[in-house]
Formats: C-alpha cells, sequence, structure tokens
C-alpha cells in the first residue's frame, strides 16, 4: 500500500501517522507538502491527519481545503482514490466540499482530549473491513471542534445510505447521550462520502495501534486499507 500524507502548516499528527502507516503497511508514506500540486504516483491511499492546520485562526480547515495539493486530492476521489481525514483532517474534507456538513465547537465548549467508543456501523468498505460490523473499539479524540452538524436532508440521506461508518456510544454499544462525546448529530463519529472511498473520521485511531502505548484498537482501520489492496493485486 502507497500512502501519502498530506503536510499542513500547524498540524501535529502527520509523524504520528506517518509512523502508523509504516508500522502496520511496511512502507513509509510519503509526505506531501500543502504547496504541491501533484501526487506521488501510484499513490493509493491519501490521508489528511490531525492537528490544527492554519492555527485554526479562520475556520477549522478553512484556509487548508483551499491549498494548492487539494486540487490533486480532489481530482484523486473523484476518480475513486481513498482518501482519509482524521480529526482537523475531517473538517479540511468537509470544507473542501469532499464530504458534506460541517464540524461546530463542542457541545460542552471545552476541548476534549481523552479515549472513546466508537461502533462499527458496517464492515465492507476499505476503511472498516478491518472490524466486524456492530463491534465497538475505543480510540482517542483531541479536538475542540467535533460536533458534527449537517441540514435534515443530509443527515436523512447519510443515514439512509449508510454512509455512516462509526458512531460515538456507551461501551457496551449502545446509544447514549451522556457518552456522545461532543453532541454531534446523531453521534455520528465518521462519515463516508457517496463513493465510499472518502471517510472523514473526528478520533484519532493512528494514537491506538501499538500494544506497549496501551490499546490498539484502531489498527484495525489501517490493517484493513492495507488488506484491501492486497486482495485488489
Amino acid at each position: 500500500m502507497k500512502s501519502a500524507v498530506v503536510v499542513f502548516p500547524g498540524i501535529n499528527r502527520e509523524r504520528d501517522m506517518a509512523r502508523t502507516l509504516k508500522l502496520v503497511s511496511g512502507h513509509e508514506p510519503a509526505m506531501v507538502w500543502h504547496a504541491d500540486t501533484d501526487l506521488p504516483a501510484g499513490t493509493d491511499v491519501v490521508v489528511l491527519p490531525g492537528g490544527f492546520s492554519y492555527g485554526d485562526y479562520l475556520r477549522c480547515g478553512a484556509i487548508a481545503a483551499r491549498a494548492p495539493i487539494m486540487d490533486a486530492v480532489r481530482a484523486f476521489a473523484g476518480k475513486g482514490g481513498l482518501v482519509l481525514g482524521v480529526c482537523n483532517g475531517f473538517q479540511i474534507l468537509c470544507e473542501a466540499g469532499l464530504l458534506p456538513g460541517v464540524l461546530m465547537r463542542n457541545a460542552q465548549l471545552k476541548f476534549l482530549c481523552r479515549d472513546v467508543y466508537l461502533r462499527v456501523e458496517r464492515s465492507d468498505t476499505p476503511f472498516t473491513r478491518g472490524y466486524n460490523a456492530g463491534q465497538v473499539i475505543r480510540v482517542p479524540v483531541a479536538h475542540g471542534e467535533g460536533n458534527y452538524v449537517a441540514d435534515a436532508a443530509t443527515i436523512a440521506r447519510l443515514e439512509g445510505d449508510g454512509r455512516v461508518a462509526f458512531r460515538y456510544t456507551a461501551p457496551d454499544g449502545t446509544l447514549d447521550a451522556a457518552w456522545n462525546a461532543n453532541g454531534a448529530t446523531n453521534a455520528m463519529a465518521g462519515i463516508l462520502n457517496e463513493g465510499r472511498n472518502v471517510l472523514g473520521l473526528m478520533p484519532h485511531p493512528e494514537n491506538h495501534v501499538e500494544a506497549s502505548l496501551g490499546p490498539t484498537d484502531g489498527r484495525g482501520l489501517f490493517a484493513g486499507l492495507v488488506d484491501h489492496f492486497a486482495r485488489a493485486a
């Protein structure tokens, strides 16, 4: 699996993501600067990592979404290429029009940095094939604007089309407002585009992949991607 991690000024999770991609796939990802205009030849998956692109000074992800490299990312996604956006990367995907909706301030109006529980809603996508549908995983969040919001028609379309990949739940997998970390609509933690080849995910699976550091529930996402391309070869 040949991956590319896009680097924007102000992000701080690009090395975490690169380490995880190398650990799971065995291949060093390309680090692509925001001012570049092309992705490396043969790229299989593009990752927009978390952090605070451009300091979140305007609106989370709004400036990064207009970076030169994003034209190449849009074209890549338009041809069916896999794109993963985590945390700030999710915000960038929404601002770039690759995913619907927007990420607002957390319902508690506080920055959250802790583990959350996610229910995997479907296991038949390249991003979720490393899990079982209905499985509950534990991964960390670190964000101030993770409250996913969209108009009623968009929410209905996401639900009706099965484009919700992950939801915030209680440890037993039940929906409970007390476990909806940021107040996201319908507890949506990760959503897909119409083609199922673009995923925006607020929590950080890349930080839960090594047993020496704690839980490894995030590893399934990356292992699933590797398996997807291995089977396609």
